[in-house]
């Protein structure tokens, strides 16, 4: 099984891809995590990023289809979860290329839709236990005892200096810019499902595995 997760920052595609990876065995496939990886292991294809990068320039599709390639032969052989890539026609074609030579396709894009004025509204009240990383809200889920991580008992809490009205804007017109090109190239293929994001976390599971059972 093979999807692209879409959705903008605070959509929750990062749980929802941790419970994949947990429940079905699939890797999340962050080409951001994945450059990063490849320069601190300093793999063939790591030192091309680092060089790259040293130079100032971006990395070029060739590369990330080059790692790509790497991990679907490697720890993604039993399926991948596709975040940040592809962003363009021609990322959506190059990795449809991947996949058919490892006899292989793309089964289901799908989309957490969010509301930007709820999603300002999460994000902005989002905090966690510096200690444990437990996470909290301000309006949706408080400490127990006021000031004191339920889990660990830290007095130490903290938030994420982005996690900010302005900065949530921004993210959702730069993933409408960014979505915009692939999606057409998708729904060409019958194989986009939109659901809601602003849904409860176990819900919003569920109605993934509904999509993904149906194959």
């Amino acid at each position: 099984m093979n999807i692209i997760l879409l959705g903008p920052p605070g959509a929750g595609k990062g749980t929802q891809a941790a419970r994949l990876e947990k429940e079905r065995g699939m890797v999340q496939l962050s080409t951001g995590d994945m450059l990063r990886a490849a320069v601190k292991a300093g793999t063939p294809v790591g030192l091309k990023v680092k060089a790259v990068m040293e130079a100032g320039e971006l990395v070029s599709d060739a590369i990330v289809s080059a790692l790509i390639g790497e991990r679907l032969d490697g720890d993604a052989a039993n399926g991948a979860i596709f975040d940040g890539y592809p962003r363009t026609q021609a990322q959506a074609e190059a990795l449809d290329v991947l996949l058919r030579e490892r006899n292989r396709s793309l089964d289901h894009v799908i989309e957490l839709e969010v509301d930007e004025a709820a999603l300002v509204d999460r994000v902005t009240g989002r905090f966690t236990c510096a200690q444990c990383g437990t996470g909290y809200h301000d309006r949706y889920k408080l400490p127990v005892v006021s000031g004191v991580c339920d889990v660990c008992g830290s007095a130490e809490f903290k938030r994420r200096p982005d996690d900010n009205a302005e900065t949530v804007r921004t993210r959702m017109s730069e993933y409408r810019a960014k979505t915009a090109p692939i999606l057409p190239f998708y729904e060409a293929l019958g194989i986009v499902q939109r659901i809601d994001g602003m849904a409860a976390m176990d819900k919003v599971s569920g109605e993934i595995a509904s999509i993904l059972d149906r194959d």
